[in-house]
């Protein structure tokens, strides 16, 4: 396959780009205190695990009220996708604007394992606070910013196929955080990861774009 940097999947890589969510914009104040929270929660979490964290914990160590800290983020599910904020944009500038086989330049086989792989290195680093974020409410993994752009990226790499929108959603249960949670003890990271990577080759086959496409 012709690299994909330019022509048609340059558009594509555009579509890509208005999926992601644009930094907040708010008062020197509001920033402070953003920041502030943000630091306090990663350390709490950190310290003691999300679970055993509380929102008013969060507040006192971030030396603001606890209704600033609900009225900013809700609850923790909020929380957790604020901290994640970072990551998530990282991974997203490295697919679009990123050396190959993950940013453009590559094939799609060699793209969709890339990206496997990168985003198990994201997901086992913050798994607690995907998790808490993907579950926090039925169907809640669905509405994320983030996941809409993955699901995107990952049609995109798999055009070829019948239906790319049902493929690259069956290609993301696999990286569900639930999933791995729930799998990650029996199976291991190197056999998780191995799995991942078979998965995206024989995804990209079965979407007529192999190893060499």
């Amino acid at each position: 396959m012709p690299d994909d940097s330019t022509g048609p999947q340059s558009a594509l890589a555009t579509s890509l780009e208005l999926l992601r969510t644009a930094p907040p914009r708010e008062r020197a104040d509001a920033a402070r205190n953003r920041a502030a929270v943000l630091q306090a929660a990663a350390g709490l979490f950190a310290e003691h695990g999300v679970a055993a964290v509380s929102m008013d914990q969060v507040a006192a160590a971030a030396g603001v009220g606890k209704g600033t800290v609900f009225r900013r983020f809700g609850d923790k599910a909020g929380l957790a996708v604020a901290l994640l904020d970072t990551g998530e944009r990282e991974l997203q500038e490295a697919i679009l604007r990123g050396p190959p086989p993950l940013g453009p330049g590559a094939g799609p086989a060699a793209r969709l394992t890339a990206f496997a792989s990168a985003y198990v290195d994201y997901l086992l680093e913050h798994l607690e606070l995907v998790r808490m974020s993907e579950t926090a409410a039925p169907g809640a993994r669905y509405r994320i910013g983030a996941y809409r752009f993955w699901h995107r990226h990952v049609a995109i790499l798999l055009g070829g196929s019948p239906d790319p929108g049902y493929a690259a959603h069956a290609f993301l249960a696999a990286l569900a955080a639930e999933h791995v949670s729930a799998v990650l003890p029996e199976l291991g990271e190197a056999r998780l990861r191995a799995g991942l990577a078979r998965l995206a080759q024989s995804a990209a086959r079965d979407a007529g774009q192999g190893p060499g496409s």
